[in-house]
């Protein structure tokens, strides 16, 4: 009988030997293995950490001791010991298990997390949380994959210093953050600073000076500081020493007869402590640890007995590809030209510019903060900064758009990648809110490609402009249309008309961005299945909205249904029917776009069905705008 078979929670897994511990995570390397293979998900990273979760949930008590996943991708080994394996194969799946961590999936799961560098903060406010109703229990954060980067990781660790609380730091160091040797050194130190001898000395001392209220605090800080300087200046830790926090390490993140016994002693430190632990990104699957950056988040069917699947090539380009290109040939056209990412280069195609123009390429880690500030820097000094990021990422830097671009009117070109429906990575991930919360900021241009060539056309427009812009577009493949040799600057806030029936239509669809194509099929329908006369427009802008446009088809058809894939609150339908309330054009709209909630993980297209964004969604609408119902449009599954 295999081990993780009679692992239902961490309890069970302490009733294992030491010694079976090294087979245990065999297997669940294989199962995730498994499981990835045909659902997709984060490979790589969750494979690097299978040793260290298993130490951990050996030492630590979890649920009483709170464990909390940055990001929540390095989890899936978390999720096969606390009490899910049997519906680990539902893993990203419609209904199934979500891809990070999650509070209603399981009480193991303390905090949610899809963003990074959330870690400390969310564990530092359980720690004092629960100090503040006397409970037990020792949070720990663990973080890696670059969340060390983030500005908001270290305000956490600069207030948990000044509170001095029990709370562990595990800093799962995979190359993505800072890289040192483990050497002999460090562990002689990790032996003998967290051994349980010293640390009874170090508690001896501290209760007996502390009995002097006038000097004793001042002392005790005195002998700590004094006791870690050596282990301070002969490995990494003088950097954490500073945030006061005890240091530990470097240890070997795979070697379990290292991490379990060290665990166990900083288990009973008192005060902030950081373990710094060396792991392999992929550990276990040689593509993936040659390749981490490939492997970290990976397509269904990637894999074939634990080998790599050659794809066939993609019939079309995607949204990301296509403006990757454009952007070289803006570069290779005009040196103010620059790129910006916050440690995505690959995911938002900026690692083509970068190969052709490293001068002027600059990935600022998980830090979108800065990214934003630092290209308002760069704008103010003539050049055109393009701030790729993902639409749910950008989010975290709405006071730097606002404050540090707009108001100064600064021509940063903001490129929003995974607007809309993402799928399987879920709520953390959907980009389904730009189209509300990017048209209240003055002075900011908002532009939605319907296709391949609009995008084109609008990043171009978006250099020439000289002012801020955001232009948003989906993770989908383009249409497959030709592209112009010359891109076309677009006149600012016009639309396009690209159904006008002869006769009177009886209804309008303006879609914006990439829903168009489902308009477009809607339309059709309408016309041949219902012997409706519809008009198709394709509004371009979300800001400045085409005002004439609108109005035409206001007046026109009497009717419109508005597309977008992006929530209804404060989105692009809202702002169509604000503008007809201020003209006076009291017509009947209806406002396709996502419901006001989160929305959870799932095939796009199901999703997509779901909120009625797809053609068949669109007919329904448009018949019940007209007040007509008809056996022939196809239903919902």
């Amino acid at each position: 009988m295999a081990l993780l078979d009679q692992i239902d929670s961490p309890l069970d897994l302490k009733r294992l030997r030491e010694d079976e511990l090294d087979l245990l995570c065999a297997e669940l390397r294989a199962e995730i293995i498994e499981v990835v293979s045909k659902n997709g998900g984060h490979l790589a990273s969750s494979l690097g950490v299978v040793e260290l979760t298993v130490a951990l949930h050996y030492v630590f008590e979890s649920p009483t001791d709170p464990i909390i996943w940055d990001v929540g991708d390095q989890a899936y080994a978390h999720k096969l010991l606390t009490g899910r394996r049997k519906r680990f194969s539902s893993l990203r799946m419609a209904g199934g298990l979500s891809g990070f961590t999650k509070r209603t999936e399981s009480e193991h799961d303390p905090f949610g997390a899809g963003h990074a560098s959330t870690s400390i903060s969310a564990a530092l406010g359980m720690a004092e949380g629960r100090r503040l109703k006397g409970e037990r229990g020792r949070a720990v954060a663990v973080i890696g994959d670059g969340g060390m980067t983030g500005g908001m990781a270290f305000e956490a660790l600069n207030h948990a210093g000044i509170l001095d609380r029990d709370l562990v730091v595990v800093l799962n160091d995979n190359g993505m953050a800072i890289s040192p040797n483990v050497g002999a050194m460090g562990h002689w130190f990790n032996r003998r600073l967290t051994g349980r001898g010293f640390n009874l000395m170090r508690r001896r001392i501290k209760d007996a000076l502390t009995s002097f209220p006038r000097w004793g605090d001042m002392t005790v800080d005195w002998i700590r500081r004094g006791m870690e300087s050596t282990k301070v200046f002969l490995t990494p830790g003088i950097l954490f020493e500073g945030f006061n926090f005890q240091y530990v390490g470097p240890v070997d993140g795979h070697r379990l007869d290292e991490l379990i016994p060290l665990l166990r002693n900083v288990r009973d430190l008192d005060g902030p402590v950081l373990v710094h632990a060396i792991t392999v990104k992929g550990k276990g699957l040689e593509c993936a640890e040659q390749e981490p950056r490939r492997y970290h988040g990976v397509a269904p069917a990637c894999l074939e007995n634990g080998h790599p699947v050659r794809l066939a090539p993609a019939d079309k380009p995607s949204y990301t590809e296509v403006f990757s290109r454009a952007l070289v040939d803006l570069g290779q056209k005009d040196d103010r030209v620059v790129a910006i990412t916050a440690a995505m280069p690959d995911g938002t195609g900026l690692n083509a510019f970068a190969e052709c123009f490293p001068n002027r390429f600059y990935d600022v880690g998980i830090a979108e903060e800065h990214a934003v500030t630092f290209a308002a820097g760069l704008a103010a000094e003539g050049y055109r900064p393009v701030v790729a990021i993902y639409s749910t990422f950008l989010q975290r830097s709405y006071d730097q758009l606002s404050h540090d671009v707009c108001l100064q009117d600064l021509p940063v070109i903001f490129v929003l990648d995974r607007a809309g429906v993402v799928g399987e990575d879920g709520p953390t991930h959907h980009g389904l809110f730009d189209l509300s919360y990017l048209p209240n900021i003055p002075n900011l241009v908002l532009m939605a490609p319907a296709d391949e060539q609009e995008l084109v056309d609008m990043l171009y427009t978006a250099v020439e402009l000289g002012a801020p812009v955001a232009l948003r577009f989906p993770r989908d493949k383009a249409i497959g249309m030709p592209l112009r040799a010359q891109p076309k600057k677009l006149d600012l806030g016009l639309g396009r008309l690209l159904i006008e029936p002869e006769g009177k239509p009886d209804l309008a669809l303006l879609s914006v961005g990439t829903r168009l194509s489902a308009a477009l099929d809607a339309a059709k329908r309408l016309q041949e299945q219902e012997g409706l006369q519809v008009m198709v427009a394709d509004a371009r802008f979300v800001k400045p909205l085409d005002k004439k446009l609108i109005l035409e088809l206001a007046d026109r058809a009497g009717r419109i249904v508005t597309v977008e894939e992006n929530v209804r609150r404060g989105g692009f339908g809202e702002a169509v029917c604000g503008l007809l309330q201020e003209e006076g054009r009291l017509v009947p709209v209806s406002c396709l776009a996502v419901p006001d909630r989160f929305i959870p993980h799932g095939l796009p297209e199901g999703l997509l069905a779901e909120f009625g964004l797809d053609a068949s969604g669109i007919v329904r609408a448009a018949l019940r705008l007209c007040g007509r119902q008809s056996l022939r449009v196809e239903q919902p599954a």
